[in-house]
């Protein structure tokens, strides 16, 4: 558990103002943002939490080389100090605080993200971009203390409060994206947004958050964004019930807090302890400023809302986003003038905190305890036996965390955001898997390059095997690979020339006695995929012998295209039994339906034609 609590400082005599900030002392932060892309030398005499302005979001640190293309760069501090700013935190641990701003935000993300500005650009490598962009801020600040890891993605209107699909207006009616950039496909690259009866799901803030979560163990992790007290309220509380209900770790609710400028202090207060309840999450105001040319009208909404921030417990902190009037990003948010002369409203804060630092409270605890990594685990408990068969969509349950040499434990990867699937099977383990629901039974299907899944197997005996797996594709040039525990056993071509006709490809596979992980890797797309099984070389099964003789009177279902058994036929053969069905006269309507062997389980569509 982590409590903010600042550390309490004992003062010996008389000490000068301009050595203490404000809220040295008390019970948590009051802090404020780097001023034109530098800090400026009285940062520390007023606040003692600082949040780079543009320095730590993505487009500012994250470049390639060659432009579009080549090798990730990651420059820290070439613009608005994000690694100064965390220095000059560091400087006083304990007493100052730094907050990483922003990890994920629908805007300032990298131009090489952009889909008009680089058409090569897809999913997957935007997949690609963002785990390195995570993985080098967790290599190069690996201690967060706070962490914006969403900003700006409630649903208003037709569009998100940043453009991360088409570029949208901000809190002020400005864009918040470069109308050339056209959008990105980062909701994609992370899991995409169901709309479930009308509602975001927000899956991609979800995935976010478990991504920071498992780089970040003891962070506070903030989801961020702006009209939250006003215009988009109930959105952005439905929003947060949203994404933790779905299991986003989130620790606190950053209110930014721009739209307050003549909101009466007990509205200011009403909403912020709905918004509190209602999400069930500590909350920060996380950029704060009143633009009001009138020092005392500034003053005013001042002394009306910071007191209840300042005195509320459940209020984790402050940030004031900008201190020198001319300097900040909306016109007469500054409290104090380029010549130095301070407005009202800084004059008020100096003096309240002098007379009301005993008064802040914080009994916010945040649960960042580092949840414990759980391995992957055999689907149904069981290990799938070898020899045998084994259902391709009965994949390893994913487990959680991140193991201590970097490793995750998934058990599977789908790079196509969108489940093209119509089966429900495996929806609360593994929603975003393609799986059908076909004559045969449940099979994995549209396997995109890149996708991969995971079986815990028991090899009976080391020696070699034959590995048969039934398959369908229109494609000429599909494939993919076996491997155990990380060693490739095969690589297996995939070809065919329809989606609804199952066929057998084999490889011969030499596999290692014991339990195992067997993992599938879709090399070239696309294929469906119904089963592997495996079998000791040079038995022959009595599938395979049956399926070699068609002098043998066998069995075949007949479905139609809804998947519905319709009946039973018996016939040499598929070739036979297709002659069969379109002579039927059980069979009154045109279509296409479909036999599948009772003896092998391989299937073949059949267009009837009345």
């Amino acid at each position: 558990m982590k409590k903010i609590t600042l550390s309490t400082i004992i003062f010996a005599g008389f000490v000068s103002a301009a050595f203490a900030a404000l809220a040295d002392g008390g019970a948590k932060f009051v802090g404020n943002i780097t001023t034109s892309g530098q800090i400026r030398s009285d940062m520390g005499t007023y606040w003692n939490q600082i949040t780079p302005e543009n320095g730590c979001k993505w487009g500012s640190i994250h470049s390639l080389s060659n432009g579009n293309s080549g090798t990730s760069k990651f420059a820290w501090d070439n613009y608005d100090k994000c690694e100064g700013a965390y220095k000059w935190a560091k400087e006083k641990p304990g007493e100052r605080h730094f907050k990483f701003h922003a990890l994920v935000w629908g805007s300032q993300y990298p131009n090489f993200l952009c889909k008009k500005k680089n058409p090569g650009i897809t999913v997957e490598l935007t997949k690609q971009y963002i785990t390195e962009w995570f993985d080098a801020v967790a290599a190069k600040f690996p201690d967060l203390e706070y962490i914006d890891v969403v900003n700006e993605a409630i649903w208003a209107g037709d569009n998100y409060h940043s453009g991360y699909g088409k570029p949208a207006a901000g809190a002020e009616g400005r864009s918040t994206d470069d109308t050339e950039c056209g959008g990105s496909y980062i909701i994609e690259a992370l899991g995409g947004d169901r709309v479930v009866n009308g509602k975001h799901q927000y899956d991609f803030i979800t995935t976010a958050f478990k991504m920071a979560r498992e780089r970040w163990p003891k962070a506070v992790l903030i989801y961020n964004d702006y009209n939250t007290l006003s215009w988009q309220m109930n959105e952005g509380i439905e929003l947060v019930q949203t994404i933790l209900k779905n299991g986003a770790p989130v620790d606190a609710y950053g209110q930014q807090a721009h739209d307050c400028k003549g909101m009466s202090k007990a509205d200011f207060e009403s909403k912020m302890t709905t918004i509190h309840q209602k999400t069930g999450l500590p909350l920060l105001v996380s950029e704060y400023d009143i633009g009001e040319a009138d020092d005392n009208k500034q003053k005013n909404d001042y002394a009306n809302q910071i007191p209840f921030m300042w005195e509320t417990p459940w209020v984790a902190g402050i940030t004031i986003w900008g201190y020198i009037n001319g300097a900040t990003w909306a016109a007469n948010t500054g409290i104090i003038e380029k010549d130095g002369r301070k407005r009202a409203a800084m004059t008020w804060l100096e003096d309240y905190f002098a007379q009301n630092l005993s008064k802040g409270k914080n009994d916010v605890n945040f649960n960042t305890t580092p949840v414990d990594p759980e391995p992957q685990t055999p689907f149904k408990g069981t290990a799938r036996a070898i020899p045998g068969k084994i259902e391709a969509e009965d994949f390893d349950v994913p487990g959680k965390g991140r193991n201590e040499d970097g490793s995750t434990n998934e058990s599977y990867n789908d790079a196509d955001y969108e489940n093209h699937g119509d089966s429900d099977y495996r929806k609360d383990d593994a929603p975003d898997v393609d799986l059908y629901a076909k004559a045969s039974g449940i099979i994995v299907g549209y396997n995109n390059t890149g996708d991969w899944l995971e079986y815990t197997v028991d090899i009976a005996e080391a020696g070699d095997y034959t590995m048969t797996a039934s398959v369908a594709t229109e494609s000429e040039d599909a494939s993919f690979t076996l491997s155990i525990d990380g060693k490739s056993v095969a690589e297996v071509p995939v070809t065919g020339s329809s989606w609804d006709t199952y066929a057998d490809v084999t490889a011969d596979v030499t596999l290692p006695a014991g339990k195992h992980i067997l993992r599938m890797d879709a090399t070239a797309e696309y294929f469906d995929i119904d089963y592997f099984n495996f079998t000791k070389k040079g038995e022959v099964s009595i599938k395979q012998k049956i399926r070699l003789d068609n002098n043998t009177l066998q069995d075949y279902y007949v479905f139609d295209m809804q998947g519905m058994r319709l009946g039973l036929l018996s016939a040499y053969g598929f070739d036979a039994a297709a002659k069969l069905l379109k002579s039927s006269s059980a069979v009154n309507a045109s279509g296409i339906y479909f036999l599948r062997s009772r003896a092998t389980g391989k299937m073949q569509s059949v267009r009837v034609t009345r």
